[in-house]
């Protein structure tokens, strides 16, 4: 209904602030070559405010999570958990992995004292892993290899532990020619090399080097390349790319803590059940999908999405059957038809997802009229919190605090989709598609914002100002 009340609107143009309201001039902020989607909405009314190629198919990056979420609220429900359980069969033990993203060591440590409290200080046969609960890519297709060994890209696995995720730091402050140092904590059960060098800013334009990292299924990473000297060390973020290795190796460190000794040992069987014995359940769907909304967690959204498949069709969930359950579901209980949007997966990371602007606001609009959701007040604030704190064209007055949004971003894609509260205290939905942004050099350099920020700021400040 809301497609057919926004596509006989797009003709309404001509409204008595619109003379004020100056779109196209903010939009000659973007470079040339840009290709902007944008789509305004009076949720009061369902009347389109401004539209501009609103029907386009655009990468819609982190602002497809508002599809999990809304998917995730009205089929999961707010008491939804992720349990993770410890079994045992015989003299077989069991740790039955489901995909909870909030998974910690210290998660594992508490499920094998209740085992050894239970009586167990031995295991006398093999520990399984269970990880059935997922099947097939850890990675959505269209997933650029280059990203893969990157925190914010880590692997969506049922056997999912401590985000599958690591963290370490590379020191330069050292003198030109030096190898840089390397810093893993040591209780991390990886493998890290390095062999990247300190070189001067004209040795690195001469060279055209570059930091450069490198994984293997083994959990081994090594650093080439050069860096300029930086005082303080370069935080690094890396993803785990075997978990059922890495797994492995903290439920072993685990183990010895507990005291537990394993006469057998640690294998993956994503077959094997048993007697529940412990639990261990994850927040509540309402604090999973503030985390990933207020920060833009890929591993949730793309759990969260697999959980969905797993139970609407009763089969190992799957990126393929986890997006089709968020499309019925959204038909069947939102009346939202996204037949033609192409979905991949739950978070939007991979390239190969489109939509358009009319396909966010159909689930924008159910979000703002059913506020018992939540979902609204879960989205970052403009200058206050999430991935819209530290925004340049929105953390400042008169924006700040009167933008709420979830942003989305790739490689030349820049989007929000939220709620703008005007001067006048009038709600507007909006939705902002812009992909293949690629200003040059001297437009970065030559102004005080980059080119999309300058067309945020004055695209939105012009909304607030005159409606």
């Amino acid at each position: 209904m809301l497609k057919r009340l926004i596509c006989s609107a797009l003709l309404l143009t001509s409204m008595p602030s619109f003379a004020a309201f100056s779109p196209q001039q903010a939009l000659k902020q973007l470079p040339t070559g840009s290709d902007a989607s944008l789509l305004v909405v009076n949720p009061t009314t369902n009347k389109v405010i401004y539209q501009h190629q609103a029907s386009h198919l655009q990468a819609p990056a982190s602002t497809q999570k508002l599809l999990t979420a809304l998917a995730a609220k009205l089929y999961l429900g707010n008491d939804f958990r992720f349990s993770t359980n410890l079994e045992t069969q015989g003299n077989n033990v069991i740790l039955d992995f489901n995909g909870d993203p909030t998974l910690k060591s210290t998660d594992i440590a508490n499920l094998l004292r209740q085992l050894k409290q239970q009586g167990t200080s031995t295991i006398k046969g093999n520990l399984y892993l269970n990880g059935g609960h997922f099947t097939g890519f850890e990675h959505a297709v269209g997933s650029p290899w280059d990203m893969l060994t990157q925190c914010y890209s880590a692997p969506s696995s049922s056997i999912t532990l401590e985000h599958n995720c690591f963290e370490g730091a590379l020191y330069s402050n050292m003198a030109f020619g030096a190898k840089t140092r390397l810093n893993i904590p040591s209780h991390q059960p990886v493998m890290a090399t390095n062999d990247a060098i300190v070189v001067t800013k004209a040795q690195q334009k001469e060279q055209l080097c570059e930091l450069s990292l490198q994984a293997n299924d083994s959990n081994h990473y090594h650093i080439t390349g050069c860096i300029q000297p930086k005082k303080d060390p370069l935080p690094l973020r890396f993803a785990v790319q075997n978990t059922t290795l890495y797994s492995t190796a903290i439920i072993k460190q685990q183990l010895k803590r507990a005291g537990i000794h394993l006469d057998g040992k640690i294998l993956r069987n994503d077959t094997i059940t048993g007697k529940i014995v412990a639990t261990h359940q994850s927040a509540p769907l309402t604090t999973l999908l503030y985390i990933m909304l207020k920060r833009s967690d890929n591993l949730f959204a793309d759990n969260l999405a697999k959980t969905m498949g797993a139970k609407y069709f009763n089969q190992a969930g799957s990126y393929t059957n986890g997006v089709a359950a968020i499309k019925a579901i959204l038909k069947q209980k939102a009346n939202i038809d996204l037949s033609n949007t192409i979905m991949v997966d739950g978070s939007g990371l991979s390239r190969n997802n489109r939509l358009n602007t009319h396909d966010l606001m159909e689930v924008l609009t159910y979000i703002y009229h059913h506020p018992k959701l939540g979902l609204m007040t879960d989205l970052p604030v403009a200058g206050k919190s999430g991935t819209l704190q530290y925004r340049k064209s929105v953390r400042n007055a008169p924006l700040k605090d009167h933008i709420i949004a979830k942003t989305g971003s790739l490689f030349g894609t820049y989007n929000l989709a939220g709620i703008i509260k005007t001067k006048s205290g009038q709600p507007l939905l909006f939705v902002q598609l812009v992909t293949n942004y690629y200003p040059t050099a001297a437009e970065v350099k030559n102004s005080p914002l980059p080119p999309i920020n300058q067309f945020e700021k004055q695209y939105y400040t012009s909304l607030y100002n005159n409606y």
